[in-house]
């Protein structure tokens, strides 16, 4: 029989049949650690949220990880490769490989009769994915591109119909500045809109033989290739799968091609990304402190109410890691009725920003337009988890101070 835990059962449902000065003290205890842990687990379902579609909306520009010319550099202007390319299914046998597709860029300015704006002009294939395009469409259609005919087609973002006043079904001319400078007239398919203004403000997508024509290029070259993978937490370890993939081009006739990770292209949001992290580290910790105080307030306080006994127990032989045992299972049973509802609120609150979008962001900052949120079982098992074992090893030094209570003070206690 478990002595410690039968005690501390009894001590626990006499407390609730009774009123004793400490209850308004558990009172508070389970409201700290409820409140805590819903802070938790709304901060955390909050930054994987914001982290995850921050991530979709870069890799749905560019992908997880793209192969070009070594020549290229960050300039949209790209040295050309060749299409029919070796490497291209021994990277498509690899595990963890979702999707390849061909791409170019070409740097231009729309003018209109009264506005004139900088662009850059992104050729796509007939193997583009379109999907994520397609779930951010606010007006027309994405357009279709063959390897048999070049469409004039195109798809703008609705910060450049807003700053251009150009609707779908307009048509207007694009300018590239090249010797000698030409001049292309596209027809708007759709209207696409991101948030992501960064992006939106510069990318127009259209058939890509525009820009192998516009170049000069051969019809079987390319800018690169972007490749997608299943699990972005991989990427290093993918980037250096296709690495060994390609293997290295020694011959003349071959292309030298690099490969970069779309964290590499784009550091600065990344790195801005990671550092949200730590925002979220600290108000766990924090979290957990207030918490485990209010516990260890509320220990002590259960330790004075029960001297009397602790001396009687003393005086029958128990030990006093026996005693201390009462005391943390009746916490235990504190932290877990302040889990318990902690995970109420928390995981209610989420899912009413999840299913209503009540609280907004501005775009133009945040990127997005509402408070994301990621409501993941593994994070709220780990935070539940953690901040049990934490607060109970918070509560082990207060506990020892049974250890100090003489059994003859303690039962003529009052």
């Amino acid at each position: 029989m478990n002595l410690p835990y039968f005690i501390a059962r009894r001590l626990i449902k006499g407390r609730r049949e009774s009123t004793s000065f400490s209850q308004p003290i558990n009172v508070i205890a389970i409201i700290g650690i409820a409140t805590g842990l819903a802070v938790m687990i709304v901060a955390v379902a909050i930054l994987t949220g914001f982290k995850e579609q921050i991530r979709e909306k870069i890799i749905g520009f560019g992908s997880n990880i793209q192969i070009v010319n070594m020549d290229s550099n960050l300039s949209f202007e790209t040295a050309p490769i060749h299409q029919g390319q070796e490497f291209i299914p021994a990277i498509r046998s690899i595990p963890g490989i979702k999707h390849i597709q061909v791409f170019a860029t070409k740097a231009g300015i729309i003018k209109t009769d009264e506005d004139i704006q900088g662009v850059v002009l992104k050729g796509v294939g007939s193997d583009f994915d379109w999907s994520y395009f397609s779930s951010n469409m606010t007006d027309g259609t994405v357009f279709t591109v063959t390897d048999t005919s070049r469409t004039d087609k195109v798809i703008i973002s609705k910060k450049i119909s807003d700053l251009l006043r150009l609707r779908t079904g307009d048509s207007f001319a694009m300018h590239f500045v090249q010797d000698p400078p030409r001049m292309r007239k596209f027809t708007i398919s759709g209207i696409y809109e991101t948030s992501l203004e960064e992006f939106d403000k510069i990318y127009v997508f259209c058939d890509i033989g525009h820009i192998k024509r516009l170049n000069g290029w051969e019809d079987d070259q390319i800018s690169g290739f972007e490749v997608f993978i299943d699990d972005f937490d991989r990427m290093d370890e993918m980037k250096v799968r296709v690495q060994n993939a390609i293997g290295y081009q020694l011959a003349k006739d071959e292309d030298k091609v690099q490969v970069i990770s779309i964290g590499e292209k784009y550091p600065q949001i990344f790195d801005w990304l990671n550092f949200q992290d730590i925002n979220v580290i600290i108000i766990i910790i924090l979290m957990l402190i207030v918490a485990g105080f209010n516990m260890v307030s509320n220990l002590l306080i259960l330790i004075l109410e029960k001297t009397n006994m602790i001396g009687v127990l003393k005086a029958l032989g128990s030990q006093d890691i026996t005693i201390r045992r009462v005391f943390l299972y009746q916490a235990a049973y504190l932290i877990s009725k302040g889990l318990f509802w902690g995970n109420i609120i928390g995981i209610g609150l989420t899912l009413i920003q999840l299913k209503t979008g009540l609280i907004t962001l501005d775009p133009s900052s945040y990127y997005i337009k509402t408070v994301p949120v990621n409501l993941q079982l593994s994070h709220i098992l780990l935070l539940n988890a953690g901040s049990m074992a934490a607060i109970l090893i918070m509560l082990l030094v207060p506990s020892k101070l049974i250890s100090r209570i003489s059994p003859v003070k303690a039962i003529r206690y009052d």
